[in-house]
């Protein structure tokens, strides 16, 4: 019968095992050399991510590293994801960077009057999933109370920011950190400015969105907001191209007639609905949204875009109308 060495000796030779695998630990740490990128995918084992950290040279031993990480009791809390590591780094500092999730992050910007048709490939492209399921995925109208926005859907309240994430980052995850964003422009200024003006949450977002998509320079913001508030006070059409471009599902170089006639119907066609859309066609930024919530006050009702990005605004039809044949000239000649 084997013979069972008593309590005390194996518990003293169990430190003192855990003492020798630590000190070669030690001894085992050299300089950090160069960068490397390394995936440790879902559910890998201690075993499997040491085997990863000496393939790719960040640990000299890997069975070495997987002891040491059992006698640390951190063999269940090593994170999933891309790293960012170095060549020759201590066993200390991987085991430090992976039981944190120290994960890599890429930049991402989302420029200002992206609708979520021309947002869907940039997110695509940090969530490494299809554009095609990106963009399903964001037309979800279940979004509108899982993130719990205003508008009839999450169009709009994807803020235009830049963000970093880590790569592969769920779609989910994305959403809510930009729909965060999107609530922090909300200051008590802004909700005052807000509860000051005959408009909702919404239609401010709405309108917004409209400004952002129609305007080429931030200074003339106010001025088409107030444009429009003029046409919106009196009950005129708004007709406003960028509304019909969304209803159309896509840019147009030419907005014509008859395009604009194909979708009579839709809510979004500001030529044929009166009032503001249902709800925003683009993320608007913080520019777009303050001068929606403080529009300049003169007495323009129309205005016609010159070949420079700015704008021609007139008070009657019939200068309106001058205006966009000046501008048609004046482009034909640049």
């Amino acid at each position: 019968m084997k013979k069972r060495l008593p309590f005390s000796l194996r518990t003293r030779m169990a430190i003192g095992l855990s003492g020798l695998v630590v000190a070669m630990v030690l001894l085992a740490e050299r300089s950090e050399g160069e960068l490397v990128i390394l995936d440790i995918p879902p559910g890998a084992t201690s075993q499997r991510v040491a085997s990863v950290l000496e393939a790719n040279d960040v640990v000299r031993n890997a069975r070495l590293f997987h002891a040491y990480v059992r006698i640390r009791g951190a063999d269940r809390g090593l994170k999933a994801g891309t790293y960012q590591m170095r060549t020759g780094s201590s066993m200390r500092q991987a085991l430090r960077q992976l039981s944190r999730g120290e994960v890599e992050t890429v930049a991402v910007t989302i420029p200002e009057g992206l609708a979520l048709w021309q947002l869907a490939p940039i997110l695509a492209g940090v969530t490494g999933t299809s554009e095609e399921a990106v963009a399903d995925a964001l037309r979800d109208p279940s979004l509108r109370e899982r993130f719990a926005v205003p508008g009839p859907t999450i169009e709009g309240y994807l803020f235009p920011d830049t963000y970093r994430f880590a790569r592969g980052v769920p779609l989910d995850a994305v959403i809510e950190a930009m729909v965060a964003r999107y609530r922090v422009v909300w200051t008590d200024q802004r909700r005052a400015a807000l509860d000051a003006s005959s408009m909702s949450e919404t239609e401010i977002v709405t309108l917004a969105s409209i400004i952002q998509t129609e305007a080429r320079r931030v200074s003339e913001m106010p001025r088409i907001s107030g444009v429009y508030h003029n046409r919106i006070r009196d009950g005129w059409l708004l007709q406003a191209d960028p509304t019909v471009i969304y209803a159309l599902g896509g840019y147009r170089e030419r907005l014509l007639y008859a395009a604009i006639d194909s979708v009579a119907d839709s809510p979004y066609n500001t030529y044929t609905q009166r009032g503001l859309p249902p709800g925003p066609i683009a993320s608007p930024g913080e520019q777009a949204i303050d001068a929606a919530l403080q529009p300049e006050h003169h007495d323009y009702w129309y205005f016609v875009a010159r070949p420079d990005g700015y704008h021609v605004f007139t008070q009657t039809l019939a200068d309106h109308n001058r205006a966009k044949e000046e501008q048609r000239l004046a482009r034909q000649g640049a």
